[in-house]
């Protein structure tokens, strides 16, 4: 039985902390117990922090600044792939240092700061590469169906925040990682824009492809812990659109030949009646999407990869990653990697959004793929099915655009559907404001029938 805590959002948890209703150390004891009871079927996280996480929740609670924290308490996790101190930084890969972490990556120090308290570190595949989230150790698995992954690369984390292991967590995304496990998950997660929010993911942020965001159960949690990160209170008070939108819709996929599956299709269109009943001005128009712009992407995907293989013995690595920074450096060497590029998409999406100010449109192209046997498949097999199943995420972080997964709905094989949002540069706040009105209009499951909670 879950505790009275779990499955409570991050923004009840810390009022009742702050007010003494509950301590920060029963908040987080009640969600280690719940770790403990579904995370060797769920695998979400690599490592739990037992006696640390009720250590720092012990000092939490010695603050004397406890009831002004905006995260009072509340139980967090951690995506492998950005720094806390005293624990090891793996980026999904047994090749990487053991040696712990001198000290927290800039957004872990800004939630601990908060009051937040971090319980574990959340599982992703190897280098964070795939859209699956499957490595040496392990497998995430969806908590709506444990045959299912919860995306990636972020799944880990999705998984944790849909089992009611933790009411909030730390993503990131470099093209769809906080989005796709979203999307998987049931779940409201959000990519910032360039600059927002910290960056510092591996060597090169995936050569400003990657950024740091929040996953959770609702839009105000969110936007509470995306705060947080970004160092801007006024980014957690969110309310519906008080004025009339231009919102853009497309169905069609950035890679040709891709069918997308008709439920999703029916979602998004239930998604552009909601919002002209809102009273926005709702048009369909397809974003300037070009071949040349998705070989610019694949370009850039593959020789970030590269960068992170740098120091490591890649004779090692899974085959699939080998082969991934192998072309990643042969099309750097043919000069395929280009400023220019990523400057003329730019260019184009700003004048695409000069008529709209939202762009809704899928995440995915269909369900979630299988959990298990992706590091057995070859690169081929790996990269065609993931860009086939979630080709509609990439190109907002080649633009550096923010972009939100929102749910809506149920699949008729049991599995959460959404939407995504997409905003020009500066447009965090408004994605929250549209995903809030949206919220509203068609209330969402907040945790998967596993997690015993809802």
């Amino acid at each position: 039985m879950a505790g009275k805590l779990v499955g409570s959002t991050a923004g009840a948890i810390a009022e009742a902390v702050r007010t003494g209703a509950a301590t920060p150390s029963d908040a987080v004891r009640e969600h280690l117990e719940q770790i403990e009871a579904l995370n060797d079927r769920v695998g979400a996280f690599l490592r739990v922090r037992h006696d640390k996480a009720l250590a720092e929740a012990e000092a939490v609670a010695a603050r004397p600044d406890l009831a002004e924290l905006p995260l009072a308490g509340v139980p967090v996790a951690i995506k492998d792939n950005v720094q806390v101190e005293g624990e090891p930084t793996r980026f999904g890969s047994p090749q990487t240092s053991t040696e712990p972490a001198e000290q927290d990556h800039e957004v872990v120090k800004r939630l601990r700061d908060a009051g937040a308290v971090v319980v574990g570190i959340t599982r992703l595949p190897e280098l964070g590469v795939w859209g699956t989230t499957e490595d040496v150790w392990g497998v995430a698995r969806n908590p709506w169906n444990l045959e299912l992954t919860p995306g990636g690369s972020s799944g880990g984390s999705a998984a944790a925040v849909a089992a009611a292991m933790v009411p909030a967590a730390h993503g990131n995304d470099g093209l769809g990682s906080i989005r796709i496990p979203s999307a998987c998950c049931g779940l409201f997660g959000l990519k910032p824009g360039f600059g927002v929010v910290p960056s510092g993911v591996g060597r090169t942020s995936w050569r400003g492809l990657a950024e740091n965001g929040p996953l959770a159960t609702t839009v105000d949690d969110a936007a509470l812990l995306l705060s947080v990160m970004a160092g801007d209170p006024a980014l957690a008070s969110v309310e519906p659109p008080a004025e009339k939108l231009r919102v853009a819709i497309s169905t069609k996929s950035p890679l040709a030949g891709v069918k997308v599956d008709p439920e999703i299709l029916a979602t998004v269109d239930a998604t552009a009646k909601l919002l002209s009943e809102a009273g926005h001005s709702v048009t369909r128009a397809d974003p300037p999407y070009s071949q040349s712009t998705a070989n610019a992407i694949v370009a850039w995907f593959t020789v970030a990869t590269a960068d992170e293989t740098k120091g490591l013995d890649e004779s090692k690595l899974e085959p699939r990653q080998r082969r991934h920074a192998q072309i990643g450096r042969t099309l750097e060497r043919l000069g395929r990697v280009r400023e220019k590029d990523r400057d003329r998409w730019k260019e184009r999406a700003g004048e695409f959004f000069t008529k709209f100010d939202v762009l809704v449109l899928p995440v995915t192209t269909r369900q979630p793929l299988q959990a298990t046997g992706w590091p057995d498949l070859s690169w081929r097999a790996n990269f065609w099915r993931n860009a086939r199943w979630a080709p509609f995420a990439g190109a907002w972080n080649f633009a550096q655009y923010p972009g939100a997964s929102v749910p809506a709905g149920m699949h008729s094989s049991g599995t959460p559907m959404a939407v995504q949002l997409v905003a020009p540069t500066g447009g965090e706040a408004l994605l929250l404001s549209v995903a809030k009105q949206l919220e509203q209009a068609r209330p969402w499951p907040r945790h998967a029938p596993l997690a015993g909670v809802d």
